[in-house]
């Protein structure tokens, strides 16, 4: 009778390991789980409502009650929804540029260097180099080099191709020449992860085949580093897309290259809080929408 007791444990000690691992598994999350809450999940609530706020009855400068206002967003929306354009423009052309720039970076680390480890390794440290200097002296330094006083536009003036009254800096042109540049490494890292782990038989049984470089790159390279191509375009459009630094007066743009960062960086120093709110709100909606239907189109599952 008490080995038949004892024999019956043995189901419920089975039963009992799974939820026994969940029980760990949930508190071994719950650290990160409470780091998104507090730094993800609430200021995004916190913001949610401030864009739905107006000024109170002191009105003082900053005082601001909840009155679920939806004229917020109606006044960011015509106000600013050429900024919007604008800003999607930009950021897409930078993105753009990157991705045919990072591509055949990223192919010659990924492929063409893999049996020199060395100077593999090396090309890495100087497409990650940018990383180790402040986004904002890099910015400042791109501004010198297109100063008015600058090689570039120096250069350009004396062989007749820019004019004594043009000028550079405070240009679309400038503007996403900075977005690109500082972005480049977030696409083209991507991309080399990809294209590291790719098989070089799958190209040599194409070429077995009779079938050209630009079949080959079109039917096998593409399609196996489209996971990295899909990060590398997100890691990319997204923050370009909420940059406020390269298209700020300060830096490399001017009153014609306002972006929407600039937009909400300005009504907020101004107290504008629930329309600055509002601005981010769209924002980030707009941004939502193309980029869920660029992944599904991509049909990309894996993305790293």
């Amino acid at each position: 009778m008490a080995f038949g007791a004892f024999a019956n444990t043995g189901p419920d000690l089975a039963a009992a390991a799974p939820r026994r691992r969940s029980y760990i598994a949930l508190i071994l999350l719950l650290p990160g789980i409470l780091y998104l809450l507090a730094t993800f999940v609430a200021p995004l609530v916190s913001l949610v409502l401030t864009s739905f706020k107006e000024p109170g009855g002191s009105f003082d400068v900053g005082e601001y009650v909840y009155a679920f206002r939806w004229e917020n967003y109606a006044e960011a929306l015509s106000r600013f929804g050429e900024i919007f354009l604008r800003t999607f423009a930009y950021s897409a052309v930078a993105t753009i540029l990157a991705l045919l720039i990072s591509y055949p970076l990223a192919y010659f680390i990924g492929v063409n260097l893999r049996r020199y480890p060395l100077w593999q390794n090396l090309a890495l440290i100087l497409v990650i180099a940018p990383f180790f200097i402040s986004f904002l002296l890099r910015t400042l330094a791109l501004k010198a080099i297109f100063a008015d006083e600058g090689p570039i536009v120096s250069f350009l003036q004396s062989v007749g191709i820019m004019g004594p009254e043009d000028y550079l800096n405070g240009t679309a042109f400038t503007v996403i020449f900075g977005l690109t540049y500082n972005y480049i490494p977030f696409m083209t890292l991507p991309i080399y992860a990809s294209l590291e782990r790719l098989d070089l038989r799958y190209v040599e049984a194409g070429s077995d085949l009779y079938a050209g470089p630009v079949q080959r790159f079109w039917r096998i390279i593409l399609p196996l580093s489209l996971p990295g191509v899909v990060s590398g375009t997100l890691l990319t459009f997204i923050p370009a897309s909420g940059d406020y630094v390269n298209a700020s007066k300060d830096f490399l743009g001017s009153t014609n290259t306002v972006m929407a960062g600039n937009v909400i960086n300005d009504l907020f120093f101004q107290s504008f809080y629930p329309v600055s709110a509002a601005v981010s709100i769209l924002l980030m909606i707009a941004i939502l929408i193309p980029v869920t239907a660029y992944v599904a189109r991509s049909g990309s599952d894996d993305l790293l």
